[in-house]
């Protein structure tokens, strides 16, 4: 069983980090807290993992940010937002033809919107 639950957090972990590194290129996936339980998902089943995780150069970062608090970089902010309603525009003008699916689309960007901006901003040290 102990077994059965190890594998099984590793394959969540591992879609989880799949879904996260997606989610830096496409709007609407939230890439930290898919990465978060990627990370959450390997230190109960494999440490070596997690300190791969832990420590990529791309996508570490992320991680140790958020946990230590430090927010998201003001240009992950401003590229986050950008991306997002480039997506959210391009469908709500040219692809969704009722109104009211226009309306929550719009509802759902401005609540992301609002998410990201309320994290804390990284700021670099000077």
């Amino acid at each position: 069983m102990k077994q059965l639950k190890k594998a099984f957090l590793i394959i969540a972990g591992s879609v989880s980090l799949v879904l996260g590194v997606l989610g830096i290129i496409l709007p609407l996936v939230p890439t930290t807290p898919l990465l978060l339980l990627a990370a959450a998902c390997y230190v109960r089943s494999s440490p070596s993992l997690y300190a791969w995780l832990i420590s990529n150069k791309y996508f570490g970062s992320y991680i140790q940010n958020y946990r230590n608090g430090n927010g998201i970089p003001l240009k992950a902010k401003m590229i986050g937002i950008f991306l997002l309603w480039i997506a959210m525009g391009y469908s709500i003008l040219f692809v969704i033809p009722l109104l009211s699916v226009k309306f929550f689309l719009f509802g759902i960007g401005s609540y992301f919107t609002w998410f990201i901006l309320k994290q804390k901003t990284l700021r670099k040290p000077e």
